[in-house]
């Protein structure tokens, strides 16, 4: 039987804080998501034609660059472990230093074995802070909200994802190269560990931050499913349009950018849509999208089939925040952020795997290949995804917890 908590349950973690200071803090989760975004939204719409325009990257090297790179999302575990009961807000202010300085670097790198040492640099900087956002924001959310507020918080990513795409194509078409553009990359980072100063310093963890239980098994298992799913997408879809069918960096950030306008005004929504229908119902049609998508980048030859399909996945990517919502209504306030670690790090082992073998397979069998391995993964993530809890059994749960302590107030 899978243990639930109550969805209504205060966070003990949570500051008592007047509600004009819980909303300034919601506002500075906000903005550091945002810069964030804006720098990872230079990283991700230039790395593509970096890779292969500046150093001539085939398919096997993009695969291994990939793997070394969210192997940091393990090593993540042992840096919050060490790192037990420091206040969330600092340690991501600290580990966003360090993303700027290792993306910042690019503008300077000349090889491939730069390219790897920088990565790692950045990587492990952004591993470690990505599950902070999402504890801060359910910490701070009124019971009830959690999925709306994550839901804004996430659009506030999506607008820092859209303007560092529209800025990176604003720049391209006035000439400037792609290296100085990682130094803007760089500074927005540095912009947002400033932001970490304004939200309060005692959102902590009580006790380790290492937490792996049986009941979270099934939460594990779809992190790891869905690690696999977004590997091959920010791998090798981006990839494929560049070396496959020659697609220029300005059509690749257009493309982007559509995915951030359509993501700014359906992030509050899906957040809405998950409290209201339940993280099951949302995460089967989820993979049901994935599996057909990485269908037609197996069998579609045409290119803005392909642009379709590559905004489409980018756009559905969002319901992935059932995931998270899925954390809130299981794990008891202290086991939040351990937990949602532990996914980041179940992510990123298949995160490792999957791009060397995706390496692999487009290296002696093409390409189809490495989207067919999407498909099954995805296959079997729609029926892991039937084995969560309905939303109503959640519900009918917290309402016997609460009725229980009224007898017993009584």
């Amino acid at each position: 039987m899978q243990m639930l908590s109550d969805p209504t349950e205060p966070d003990p973690r949570s500051p008592d804080l007047p509600e004009p200071r819980r909303r300034r803090a919601l506002l500075f989760v906000g903005l550091a998501v945002a810069a964030v975004a804006f720098a990872l939204a230079l990283q991700i719409g230039l790395c593509d034609n970096f890779v292969v325009g500046e150093l001539d990257l085939k398919g096997f090297h993009k695969g291994v660059l990939e793997a070394v790179r969210e192997a940091c999302g393990i090593v993540s575990l042992g840096i919050l472990a060490l790192l037990a009961g420091v206040a969330e807000p600092l340690l991501g202010a600290a580990m966003l230093v360090l993303f700027a300085v290792g993306l910042g670097s690019y503008a300077f790198i000349p090889d491939f074995r730069w390219l790897l040492i920088t990565s790692v640099i950045w990587s492990q900087g952004l591993h470690v802070w990505m599950p902070l956002p999402d504890s801060m924001t359910l910490s701070l959310a009124e019971p009830g909200r959690s999925g709306f507020r994550l839901g804004q918080v996430r659009s506030a990513g999506a607008a820092g994802f859209g303007l560092g795409i529209g800025a990176a194509l604003g720049l391209t078409l006035l000439g400037v190269r792609m290296r100085p553009m990682f130094l803007v990359a760089g500074a927005f980072g540095l912009l947002a560990a400033g932001m970490c100063f304004g939200i309060p310093r005692d959102l902590k963890t009580p006790g380790p931050r290492l937490v792996f239980r049986r009941r979270y098994g099934l939460y594990y298992l779809l992190c790891f499913l869905d690690g696999w799913r977004r590997q091959i997408f920010l791998c090798f879809a981006g990839f494929l349009l560049v070396r496959e069918y020659g697609t220029r960096l300005e059509i690749i950030l257009v493309l982007l950018g559509t995915v951030q306008a359509i993501s700014y005004f359906t992030m509050p929504w899906v957040g809405r849509l998950i409290d209201r229908v339940g993280e099951r119902r949302v995460l089967v049609f989820y993979f049901t999208i994935v599996t057909l998508i990485f269908i037609g980048y197996t069998f579609i030859g045409n290119r803005y089939a392909l642009y379709a399909l590559y905004v489409s996945d980018n756009c559905f990517s969002a319901l992935a925040a059932a995931l998270t919502v899925y954390v809130g209504r299981i794990a008891p306030p202290g086991e939040r952020t351990p937990t949602l670690g532990m996914g980041v790090a179940m992510n990123h082992v298949s995160a490792v795997l999957m791009p060397l073998l995706g390496g692999l397979l487009w290296q002696h069998f093409g390409y189809q290949w490495t989207f067919l391995a999407g498909v099954a993964a995805a296959l079997v993530s729609i029926a892991v995804a039937f084995r969560v809890p309905r939303h109503d059994r959640i519900a009918e749960h917290a309402e016997a917890l609460r009725c229980d302590r009224a007898d017993g107030r009584s």
